[in-house]
């Protein structure tokens, strides 16, 4: 028999948000290979008998290095356990599942991937803000503020007029924040963040481009957050009651 590891999304944070056939290859799996980001809660859906080993990996924190979480997948999978790799949100959106994925087949593993709901389409969604409406855009792009060789071209972006969710931004908002307004994005323009999503420590603030360095701090909003920058903001229910003031310049 082939050995096989299944690739798994465990959603924004609410186990209920999780998929049936989530579901299910928790319940079979006898080795679960369990990221920082991913809610405790969903644990509940695997057997008291599986080896849950926690491999985090989170920005500007010790992380489990990726070579080491792709041998012990590959080794545990050789050993004939039902291996699950349990990831934060969706494994092919920010997850490194593509590169898991081409570790696992050049090893002669079968890898399916069972998809998950990503943050960046349920934090917005979360305090009622949807990531495309034809009344203010055609699209959205799905980016990360986090550093690394293939930096956003930021530009392009402000001038795009899609919706912008950024993940992993909020340690890096102050020059996100510079880049798209040189790009010609207008301070008025909406935005938000969204910190914890469908979590317990879910919280948020609603706000302008050019005022949301100030809302974070005011907030005291950390990661794991989505920031949302475009007018799909202003479906918001909250973004009217705002006063304003908080809705131009700041």
């Amino acid at each position: 028999m082939t050995p096989r590891v299944s690739l798994v999304g465990a959603g924004p944070g609410d186990p209920e948000l999780l998929t049936i056939k989530a579901v299910r290859a928790l319940r079979r799996a006898t080795v679960v290979l369990v990221d920082d980001l991913v809610a405790g809660g969903v644990l509940r859906y695997v057997r008291r008998s599986a080896r849950v080993i926690h491999v985090g990996k989170r920005g500007g924190c010790a992380s489990t290095p990726q070579a080491f979480i792709e041998k012990l997948m590959i080794a545990q999978a050789q050993r004939g356990e039902q291996v699950v790799r349990l990831k934060g949100g969706d494994p092919f959106v920010f997850g490194r599942g593509g590169e898991e994925c081409e570790a696992l087949r050049a090893a002669g593993i079968d890898v399916e991937v069972i998809n998950g709901l990503t943050a960046g389409i349920a934090a917005p969604a979360a305090v009622g803000i949807p990531v495309t409406d034809r009344r203010f855009t055609q699209g959205v792009a799905l980016v990360t503020g986090h550093g690394s060789d293939h930096e956003p071209d930021w530009a392009a972006l402000a001038r795009s007029r899609l919706t912008l969710v950024i993940y992993m931004g909020v340690a890096r908002v102050h020059g996100l924040v510079a880049a798209l307004l040189a790009g010609g994005l207008h301070g008025d323009t909406p935005a938000a963040v969204v910190s914890a999503a469908h979590t317990p420590q879910q919280r948020h603030a609603l706000c302008t481009l050019a005022s949301l360095v100030d809302s974070i701090a005011a907030q005291r909003l950390a990661s794991p957050a989505i920031l949302i920058v475009g007018d799909v903001v202003r479906a918001a229910p909250m973004w009217a009651e705002l006063p304003l003031r908080e809705r131009r310049l700041g």
